[in-house]
């Protein structure tokens, strides 16, 4: 347990971060422009969408390590596999909160609507992950 607390304050630090990030998730361009500029870089909507999906990966290479330990006879993957189980949850519900948020936007506006998407579908792998592990019969 002790050699996951890294990832589990990480989780967290992400979390936190995101919850200080702005709220504006919409284009950059001024409301009385006609033709947009192309929106650059890293917008908070972004940010936001990016911590979700962080939040995500940890999920997936956690669980896939904890895979790997249950098939392969080298030792207990139960606590990686609970560990990878409650991050791909809570990077789910990051991603579809930030989906719901930017319900109206439209993808390239900055609004990370894109990003989200890709942190559920990787919360989803992890979590499966998570789960054969666990239901590996090494495991105990």
């Amino acid at each position: 347990m002790q050699k996951f607390i890294p990832y589990i304050l990480s989780a967290w630090l992400i979390i936190g971060f995101t919850l200080l990030v702005p709220l504006k998730v919409f284009s950059q361009t001024d409301a009385q422009q006609t033709t947009s500029a192309p929106v650059k870089g890293i917008t908070p909507g972004r940010a936001r969408a990016l911590a979700g999906t962080a939040v995500c990966l940890l999920s997936v290479g956690i669980g896939w390590w904890a895979q790997k330990r249950a098939t392969g006879g080298t030792g207990n993957g139960r606590t990686g596999a609970l560990i990878a189980l409650l991050l791909g949850i809570t990077g789910i519900v990051l991603s579809g909160i930030h989906l719901v948020i930017t319900a109206g936007a439209v993808f390239g506006s900055g609004s990370g609507k894109a990003g989200a998407i890709v942190g559920l579908v990787l919360g989803l792998i992890g979590i499966s992950l998570g789960g054969l592990a666990l239901r590996s019969g090494k495991v105990s």
